[in-house]
């Protein structure tokens, strides 16, 4: 009997998402799998895509995002990932994450980065897996628990100070019950105020609740400038001391002092990757981006204000122009900003490059969907890595480009049946031109789709097609292993 499909993808050039070789062929889709891959010229669909020159992908996977509030939001907010391709977000990174944990004023920076109290409404995980799965979303969303909302809750705020063994036994407890709820790992953000008084031993004794559960430790390490290495060496630690996989968060070389380090970083990783599994995520851009930390700003470090909430109309505008024009140094013009958020250009091109062509490296966006005036790769960074940095650069072919954004992320996430197009795997799928997808987004200008994205599905169910959402919600919360 011929294959009854819902929809046949015909005459497109397969990646199939594991790094090997490019192919013709059809991709059949029946509900929420795939059923076919090759020639599926006896088949019949609903449905049929004439896709010849083009290409079709597992959907991509944006390994570290803050979409814990976004991917509630509706369609206008998730517009910033389909439009790229992304068919799952990882949340909950650098110990931020939007449960579990009540808020009854504004958190402190950088929680606030999801927003102020009136989001902050969940006392469990469970309770913001209820809610996603009840309103629904454009993408599949794979969650972290922050250890900074942990300590929020379970230090009463007061977490600018290491933690006493009740309260470690608290958040223990509660990324327990986040585990069992459907959580698929623990997020540290070492490098920030309310996290940054956290012992290793603090770490190491919350995320005991990873054990049993086969949970990841994942990281926005204690240092990424003068003390990366060190800060590598503790996150091993910590993954060894548990016995989990790490995971690395945005790898970097921060500050000029550090550029041309990622030689002796990924040399590093490499190493303990050979006694113990690690991994690491990357953004295609030399400017990193976070909340306005004022005693971190430096003369010759440009720095672009993101949101200011004293201050809304600087938005956009550089730090130094606003001081000058206040006629003030750069800190006191960034203690007036605060709360605020900022770009900064604190990288080395080759570093990224260097990191991003580690065979060990996915590519995540990093995006601040919150933010007046946004980094670029909150719209840009999938389509940048396929079109700048592989066609035009060469980096790498695009079978390896593809492979990080999906089979390897997949793998080291544990994500089940998706990342890869074969017969039973989940339909999320990317149809895209390679001839011309493109980035568009930019410094100047953020909010800007990209191009060559032709449309995209989320297990099986179109959520971008001719240039703009389809208001369907078809995301799942996916947890590792399952």
């Amino acid at each position: 009997m011929a294959l009854r499909c819902d929809l046949i993808i015909r005459d497109a050039t397969i990646f199939d998402g594991t790094g090997g070789p490019r192919r013709l062929g059809d991709v059949g889709v029946s509900g929420d799998r795939i059923v076919g891959v090759g020639d599926l010229g006896g088949a019949s669909a609903d449905r049929e895509v004439i896709a010849t020159g083009k290409a079709i992908a597992p959907g991509f996977i944006d390994a570290h995002t803050h979409d814990d509030r976004a991917v509630l939001c509706g369609p206008q907010c998730m517009l910033c990932k389909v439009s790229q391709g992304v068919t799952t977000v990882v949340v909950g990174n650098c110990g931020i994450s939007l449960s579990p944990a009540r808020m009854s004023r504004r958190p402190p920076p950088p929680l606030d980065l999801l927003g102020d109290e009136s989001w902050w409404t969940f006392d469990s995980f469970g309770d913001y897996a209820r809610t996603l799965k009840s309103q629904g979303c454009e993408v599949n969303t794979y969650a972290l628990i922050g250890h900074q909302t942990l300590r929020m809750e379970a230090m009463g705020g007061d977490v600018y100070r290491p933690a006493k063994d009740a309260e470690i036994l608290r958040m223990q407890t509660r990324l327990k019950q986040a585990l069992a709820e459907g959580g698929s790992g623990f997020s540290t953000g070492l490098y920030y105020p309310p996290n940054a008084q956290a012992t290793t031993e603090e770490v190491i004794a919350v995320g005991e609740a990873l054990r049993a559960s086969g949970g990841m430790y994942v990281t926005h390490m204690r240092d990424e400038a003068d003390k990366v290495c060190a800060s590598i060496e503790e996150t091993l630690k910590i993954g060894r001391r548990i016995g989990v996989p790490v995971h690395i968060s945005h790898h970097k070389c921060s500050m000029p002092e550090n550029y041309g380090r990622s030689t002796q970083t990924l040399a590093l990783i490499g190493a303990a990757a050979a006694m113990q599994e690690v991994a690491f995520d990357v953004y295609p851009y030399p400017a990193g981006s976070t909340v306005l930390m004022p005693e971190k700003v430096r003369d010759e470090t440009r720095v672009i204000i993101t949101w200011s909430v004293p201050y809304p109309e600087m938005a956009g505008r550089d730090l130094s122009e606003i001081a000058r024009g206040w006629n003030t140094d750069l800190r006191a013009a960034a203690e007036r900003l605060t709360p605020a958020g900022a770009v900064t250009f604190q990288m080395d091109e080759e570093d990224v490059r260097r990191i991003m062509r580690h065979p060990l490296s996915m590519i995540g966006s990093d995006g601040l969907p919150h933010d007046e005036k946004p980094h670029p790769r909150l719209w840009g960074t999938f389509p940048r890595v396929l079109g700048l940095y592989t066609r035009q650069l060469g980096l790498f072919d695009m079978e390896t480009a593809i492979h990080k954004m999906t089979g390897r992320a997949a793998q080291v996430f544990g994500m089940v049946d998706r990342g890869e197009l074969r017969e039973g795997a989940y339909a999320d799928l990317v149809l895209f031109d390679p001839a011309t997808v493109m980035d568009n987004a930019t410094f100047e200008n953020p909010v800007q789709m990209s191009v060559g994205i032709e449309e995209v599905w989320t297990n099986g169910v179109a959520t971008f097609a001719r240039g703009r959402e389809t208001g369907e919600k078809p995301g799942r919360v996916v947890t590792r292993g399952r």
